[in-house]
């Protein structure tokens, strides 16, 4: 299969380094002085260091380019949130596209699976998603993780693009359930840094994964979501891994912020996209737009925006009244 991954961010790379043994795999990166290096020198410096690119793996900047190669074949975009109504524009209708990318759109409030239609009505799409970190799929460590669209053709060629012996692919028919997991779980892995910072205890740290889970649920039963997804590698598995691995930029947040740093301090630092900062906001609208009550991801947003210290943000949330667990 021919397969062009658009973006060379960390994720972007990490597939394309993975998928290129079994297909023909052309890399574009935004920036022609990064695609320059990266065929000459067989690394990614910036995103991936200590993580040698396959011989096999082709770099360009040419956009065009890219998209030719991929006829027949399949788009997986790496690029962030941010950017993924932009990039969904540029891929023709009549090849499938898979996204990486786990968050809301800053503005609409809309998923992925929300926002494509808009753009390719006609086009055939889905996420792949789940508990994995970038570093560990480009050393082609075991990871699994789920494709979700709702055309099967989607889910059949990210099957064959990606599944192998060190990578699991499982399929879902779910994509809102697979998304608001994706995007939600890094709000919660920014609160669990914070209460793992702040030296709160495992105790703490367990109810708070718990409750985060009970958030995440809500919600994306509330967008349309099932329930079962929020209990598979998109739901618990990445809020799992994301609160909880030391290699979470998001969890990395929630300790600095613990320890009295600002948020855009600490972004300046990371000198990578922390998803849950620039989604937070965006969750929190979206679910009151829904009538649906996310007490931690408020909190997170009111300690991001400076309203609330560490210490209120924990003395808020315990003293909430006293409610029925479901």
């Amino acid at each position: 299969m021919k397969i062009t991954v658009l973006g060379a961010g960390v994720w972007g790379t990490a597939v394309a380094a993975q998928a290129v043994a079994r297909h023909s795999v052309l890399l574009w990166a935004r920036d022609a002085q990064q695609a320059a290096h990266m065929q000459r020198e067989r690394t990614n410096d910036r995103y991936l260091p200590g993580i040698t690119l396959p011989n096999a793996l082709q770099v360009t900047a040419d956009l065009k380019a890219a998209l030719t190669h991929a006829q027949g074949g399949l788009v997986v975009v790496g690029t962030p949130m941010s950017a993924l109504r932009e990039t969904l524009q540029t891929i023709p209708a009549d090849t499938p596209a898979l996204w990486l990318c786990k968050g809301l759109e800053a503005g609409s409030g809309l998923t992925g699976h929300e926002l494509a239609p808009q753009v390719r009505p006609q086009g055939r799409y889905g996420v792949l998603s789940g508990p994995s970190f970038a570093s560990e799929v480009a050393r082609a460590q075991p990871t699994a993780l789920v494709a979700a669209s709702h055309d099967p053709t989607v889910l059949d060629r990210a099957v064959a693009a990606f599944h192998g012996d060190a990578l699991r692919v499982y399929t879902s028919t779910d994509p809102v359930g697979v998304e608001v997991g994706g995007a939600v779980k890094n709000v919660m892995a920014i609160a669990t840094g914070v209460c793992d910072g702040l030296g709160l205890g495992l105790n703490a740290r367990a109810a708070l994964i718990t409750r985060g889970l009970a958030e995440i649920t809500r919600l994306g039963l509330a967008l349309g979501a099932r329930a079962e997804t929020f209990m598979g590698l998109s739901g618990l598995g990445d809020l799992v891994l994301t609160a909880t691995g030391d290699l979470s930029r998001n969890r990395r947040v929630g300790l600095a912020l613990a320890r009295g740093q600002q948020a855009g301090e600490i972004l300046a630092e990371l000198g990578h996209v922390s998803e849950g900062v620039y989604s937070a906001r965006t969750i929190a609208q979206r679910a009151r737009a829904a009538g649906v009550d996310m007490p931690i991801t408020d909190a997170v947003v009111a300690l991001l925006e400076g309203r609330f210290t560490p210490q209120q943000v924990v003395q808020h949330l315990l003293q909430r009244e006293a409610r029925a667990e479901g």
